[in-house]
């Protein structure tokens, strides 16, 4: 899942319209966000294996601290946690630490059974990267969906807000398009120092979000 836990960021920002959009994003994202550092510091492991499924061409050996649903809960705590510090906003603290956890949920859905419950527990995964088409016409439905929700929730204040919006849309969808069809296959190092470029979509999203306004209800 990539474009899908974007895709509930966006539509976060109507359950919690106080949050900026960067911050939506960086709590769907939290894990991703983590897994890269926790691969270069070889906490984690993943290794090419093309074939392992039809959509993604890596075996996730190992990732019971960014990944695992038990450090997943513990992740949304302290997220939402460190947001109701700051800012004091009840309801939008709890929504950021679901949000955390919808990103375990969504890889729930399209991982084969390699997600552990809790580091060295059980693993599951319902395996929807079994079928592209599924894979595809899924994300890809939450992903308008999400975009739709944001756009009906908020309004550009300038024209910033409007084109900085689309070409963030645009820009997750081709990237996403890119990455399915035009497959290289990473090692571990390389893949920890790419996933790098994600933390990339926070402050893009930041700036969006101070050029637009949540419309009057």
């Amino acid at each position: 899942m990539f474009v899908g836990h974007f895709a509930v960021a966006l539509a976060g920002k109507k359950a919690a319209p106080r949050a900026s959009l960067g911050t939506l994003v960086m709590a769907a994202q939290w894990l991703d966000l983590l897994w890269p550092i926790f691969l270069l510091l070889n906490l984690e492991q993943v290794r090419p294996a093309p074939g392992i499924t039809k959509f993604t061409p890596f075996d996730f050996v190992s990732y019971p601290w960014t990944h695992s649903l038990a450090c997943v809960l513990g992740w949304a705590v302290v997220f939402g946690g460190v947001y109701f510090a700051v800012k004091r906003f009840g309801r939008e603290s709890w929504v950021l630490g679901a949000l955390v956890v919808s990103h375990w949920i969504l890889d729930w859905l399209t991982h084969r059974p390699d997600l552990p419950l809790y580091p060295g527990g059980p693993k599951v995964g319902l395996g929807l990267w079994n079928s592209i088409g599924g894979t595809l016409a899924v994300e890809l439905l939450i992903f308008c969906m999400g975009s739709y929700v944001y756009l009906t929730t908020t309004r550009a204040k300038d024209k910033i807000g409007s084109w900085a919006l689309w070409a963030f849309l645009w820009f997750l969808l081709v990237m996403y398009l890119v990455s399915t069809f035009g497959q290289t296959v990473p090692d571990q190092k390389q893949l920890g120092w790419g996933g790098l470029a994600m933390w990339m979509f926070v402050p893009w999203a930041y700036w969006i979000d101070r050029h637009r306004l949540v419309r009057a209800a």
